[in-house]
């Protein structure tokens, strides 16, 4: 018995349970190891009960089995699919729910709409996959949407949403033009992750600016009588965050700490990878030539990703939330893979 109590002290696993902290981060990090291996492995069991069922039915010739075996070989291609994309997404940040933000820009009006048509994109795309949304702050404008801020809460949601981070342009007929012109719009994207309270940004107060207002939008019942929307200003780096969602001015107050948190950690993660531009692709003029991707409504009906070069001809079903295609190529394209996988 001293023995084997002698071996645990020397490997520490007598100690494992003593410091909580990070025994949990340890199983944590475990259990994304196995949450990574394990759908893999219940693919391959899959592949070979479907494989053993179709040499069943050809020693007996068994037509019978056709459509079973037809639907499973669509299953485990489905299931494949998913688990193909997921082996892209290996950053640290991946695995977390996003904060997504949208500005209009040029465009007037017509900005203010296309902002309204995004969150509706980005809101569909995000039940699709079974992801929950939640607005944090909104401005509201003649026409639309002037800026947003959403929180999309699920596994992976800032590992597909870092995609989105860039200009994106519409070119359509307009509503509101009489004359029935072609304009074109831009808004911008920025996408941020959900930190934990485990990972440290340093936030002093003397840094900050914070604001309180009046929330609502046209009027009604959607105006709060009382300044309880908050809205926090990171004075070195000028980066503004704002939340109004909560009646109460401290929720807001603790819900635009939270962004800004994150906000702030991709900043600086930013700046210690050149590689990652983020946060200037953000700086950019949201106008003509820093587009990454366009939706084009008329002349024609397109959709185009203009770093990856991925298209899209069914432009409804891509503002219906049909983004995954796209998401896909740039991963694909940042992962360094030459091609898409067969």
């Amino acid at each position: 018995m001293k023995k084997i109590q002698s071996l645990e002290q020397q490997s520490g696993v007598a100690d494992f349970w003593q410091n909580r902290e990070h025994a949990e981060n340890t199983m944590s990090s475990l259990k994304t190891l196995r949450d990574t291996f394990d759908p893999w492995k219940g693919l391959r069991a899959h592949f070979r009960e479907v494989k053993e069922l179709y040499n069943l039915a050809i020693e007996e010739a068994d037509e019978s089995l056709a459509e079973e075996i037809a639907a499973s070989l669509g299953n485990l291609r489905a299931t494949y699919e998913q688990l193909k994309v997921l082996q892209l997404l290996g950053e640290e940040n991946d695995p977390l729910s996003a904060f997504l933000t949208i500005h209009s820009g040029a465009g007037g009006t017509e900005a203010c709409d296309w902002v309204s048509m995004l969150l509706r994109m980005y809101t569909r795309w995000a039940e699709n996959h079974g992801y929950t949304t939640a607005i944090l702050d909104m401005l509201e404008a003649e026409g639309g949407i002037k800026s947003v801020t959403v929180e999309i809460t699920g596994e992976y949601a800032y590992g597909f949403l870092k995609s989105e981070t860039g200009i994106h342009r519409l070119v359509r007929i307009s509503p509101f033009d009489a004359s029935s012109r072609r304009h074109t719009s831009f808004a911008s994207v920025f996408a941020s992750p959900v930190i934990d309270d485990t990972i440290e940004v340093e936030v002093k107060v003397e840094d900050l600016r914070i604001d309180t207002y009046r929330a609502g939008g046209a009027g009604g019942q959607h105006v709060n009588k009382t300044d309880s929307a908050v809205r926090i200003t990171h004075l070195p780096t000028g980066i503004v965050v704002q939340c109004q969602n909560a009646r109460s001015q401290h929720k807001n107050k603790a819900m635009a700490m939270k962004v800004l948190r994150s906000r702030l950690y991709e900043h600086y993660r930013e700046q210690q990878e050149a590689e990652r531009e983020k946060q200037e692709s953000e700086k950019k003029d949201i106008a003509w030539g820093n587009q990454i991707r366009s939706y084009v409504f008329h002349p024609y009906s397109m959709v185009k990703d203009h770093r990856t070069k991925v298209e899209a001809g069914n432009v409804q079903a891509v503002m219906d939330g049909d983004i995954d295609r796209f998401i896909e190529g740039y991963l694909i394209s940042s992962s360094g893979v030459a091609q898409r996988w067969a």
